[in-house]
């Protein structure tokens, strides 16, 4: 099914230029990494076009769920005011691609190779109608845990194993008058933690064919109304304040020993590394309870815009730089994330990192690296959206019951399909 943008006749606009024009020596990027570790990973980008002679032009929107930086771009493409790059995430990269307002890195990606080292994952996003339209940055996966090691040592907890286990963990915490779990109430934070809680009380299989297949049957089952009977669990261990915190927030208070545990992204480790914390003395990462061996992944993309021929060569250069072997190393370390690449050694990266790149492996050779419909890579955005609304209404009361809860997410994927 097309998927259209309701976004004016101006995307069918083009640009006039002259032939001759100078290059233009400058980048225009529209994200929305406004964190501390998040800056602190796109530094590495920046210092890298400085050394080529690239001005950087930020156009940074907070929120970390990126909805807010979308509607931005959303108003730039109809004014016809194309930035070099925006961040993006799968499925509206295709969105913009059919659109036909996205520029051709096929040139680009061929002469480095981009086809042998990016997973297909990746390239079923970032390749439309064979011409690479989008610049994969990084690996994200969303099921992990963090958690701060002395509150860890001193509630005498060890990693769970299992969703019960996991109970038991947040119990303890609970009972040695530590917030058990730290969750900033939206609903891409709400959302992203029950794709964890899907996958571990379905498993691999029935989260493929709920949130990646949308199969009606699985979405109105018993397991679905299940998964969120255990997220109604967990949201009982999350503190009065959290409705409206941001993630990093969350993240912080796990870093400060204010809470047990948070389940988020990897993107989280980035604020741990921006603190100068160490995994294994400071903090320890876990895979959510049920999901060791699969990967729920999402990935940034830098989306080339078709920017005007004396803006090509800035945008060529962005390309390179993002997909070299040097950037994906630095930058992911920084970021918490894995290389978009398979052929970037892990040398520099720390336990977390590691992990991290051992278990994509895994997951892409094994069968079980799944899209985040929280994250915009299990089905395009209208029924990504509609999903994040239920969820959260779930979690704020809004929605009574798990049978409830099924019927309004069934109803509002079919909606949204």
């Amino acid at each position: 099914m097309l998927r259209k943008l309701l976004i004016g006749t101006a995307l069918a606009s083009s640009f006039a230029f002259a032939a001759h024009a100078a290059d233009v020596k400058e980048v225009q990027m529209l994200h929305w990494w406004t964190s501390g570790g998040e800056a602190a990973a796109l530094n590495v980008l920046k210092g890298d076009l400085a050394k080529e002679g690239y001005a950087w032009k930020d156009v940074p929107v907070a929120g970390g769920g990126g909805d807010a930086a979308m509607t931005a771009l959303k108003a730039m493409v109809a004014a016809g005011n194309y930035p070099t790059a925006s961040q993006m995430l799968g499925y509206t990269v295709l969105d913009y691609a059919q659109a036909g307002v996205m520029g051709d890195l096929t040139e680009t990606a061929k002469k480095e190779g981009w086809d042998k080292s990016v997973p297909a994952a990746l390239q079923k996003f970032s390749v439309y109608q064979g011409k690479w339209v989008a610049a994969p940055v990084n690996v994200h996966s969303v099921n992990w845990l963090w958690i701060n090691k002395a509150v860890m040592d001193k509630i005498g907890g060890t990693e769970p194993k299992t969703f019960d286990e996991f109970v038991a963990l947040l119990d303890k915490a609970k009972a040695a008058g530590v917030i058990p779990l730290a969750l900033g109430g939206q609903n891409w934070q709400e959302a992203t933690m029950f794709d964890s809680v899907v996958l571990s009380t379905g498993g691999p299989d029935f989260y493929k064919k709920a949130f990646n297949d949308l199969d009606d049957a699985s979405l109105k089952s018993d397991t679905m109304k299940k998964s969120f009977d255990n997220l109604a669990k967990l949201v009982t261990y999350v503190d009065p304040n959290f409705s409206g915190r941001d993630w990093n927030l969350a993240t912080a208070m796990v870093i400060k020993g204010d809470a047990l545990v948070q389940v988020m992204g990897d993107w989280a480790k980035g604020e741990f590394h921006a603190a100068k914390k160490t995994p294994g003395t400071d903090f320890l990462c876990y895979r959510f309870p049920g999901t060791d061996g699969s990967v729920i992944y999402n990935s940034d993309m830098f989306g080339m815009f078709n920017v005007p021929d004396d803006r090509k060569a800035a945008q060529v250069a962005l390309a390179t730089a993002t997909l070299s072997k040097s950037f994906q190393s630095a930058f992911n370390v920084v970021k918490g994330s894995v290389p978009a690449r398979t052929d970037v050694p892990d040398t520099d990266f720390d336990a977390c990192g590691k992990k991290g790149i051992a278990d994509l492996k895994k997951a892409n050779e094994g069968g079980t690296l799944f899209g985040s419909l929280a994250q915009g890579y299990g089905a395009p955005p209208a029924v990504a959206n509609a999903y994040k609304d239920v969820v959260s209404k779930f979690v704020h009361g809004q929605i009574k019951t798990s049978d409830e809860a099924v019927t309004e997410l069934v109803k509002a994927i079919d909606d949204a399909k």
